[in-house]
């Protein structure tokens, strides 16, 4: 099965987790710190996630889930390795119109997790659609040695200039020299140059370095 890679804003959103252990652990720390709303349907909770609760950081509802629980919900993750149980929930979720996601049981799920690896703001998610949660992990353990705190930093110095210059009604554009489009130009842009000097603390040198490479008739110095 292929599935449509997506990110999806939770701020504020209210989302469900029936289950209170291991998984729901897992699932707990991404969604709070993306924002969401969170409320678990579960009558034990393993001591990590009952801390959660002790933090006010999540609603608990002390019992086990019912029909009906569904209910206005954006998001529901289901975390029990009980097949029967999955499948109630997710043909209640599908009927109220709310994705789902069971864990380890592609059937009853309308998306997976993927693994994730996050530098910053820089965010990689990584799937092989279902088919080895193993080799997800090892690809994310991969990259996550490639990638550096240079590279959240380059992040943060382009989404500044980027910023500016929506703020001041500049325009990177095509370059007229060359097939390039200014997406291209931005690409040109952020050379190993300037990724150094943002890594090296030298940021406002990036920046200049950054700007100029944007508006040169060429796109690059």
């Amino acid at each position: 099965m292929r599935y449509y890679p997506v990110f999806l804003d939770v701020q504020d959103k209210p989302v469900v987790i029936a289950g209170g252990g291991h998984v729901a652990h897992q699932k707990l720390g991404g969604l709070i710190d993306a924002g969401a709303r969170v409320t678990l349907i579960s009558p034990e909770l393993s001591a990590e996630v009952q801390q959660f609760v002790d933090d006010g950081k999540v609603t608990h509802i002390n019992r086990e889930y019912q029909d009906g629980d569904m209910e206005g919900y954006f998001l529901a993750f289901v975390a029990t390795d009980d097949g029967a149980i999955n499948k109630v929930v997710a043909d209640e979720a599908r009927s109220k119109r709310v994705w789902i996601n069971a864990v380890d049981d592609v059937p009853n799920c309308d998306f997976i997790m993927p693994a994730v690896v996050r530098q910053g703001e820089l965010v990689l998610a990584i799937s092989t659609s279902g088919e080895s949660p193993a080799m997800a992990r090892k690809v994310r353990e991969d990259i996550e040695e490639f990638l550096g705190e240079d590279d959240a930093e380059l992040l943060s110095l382009a989404a500044e200039v980027r910023r500016e210059l929506q703020d001041q009604g500049v325009v990177v554009k095509d370059c007229d020299r060359c097939d390039r489009n200014h997406l291209d130009v931005w690409n040109a842009a952020l050379d190993a140059e300037v990724k150094t000097l943002v890594g090296d603390g030298h940021r406002d040198q990036a920046k200049e370095r950054l700007l100029k490479s944007l508006f040169a008739p060429s796109g690059s110095t």
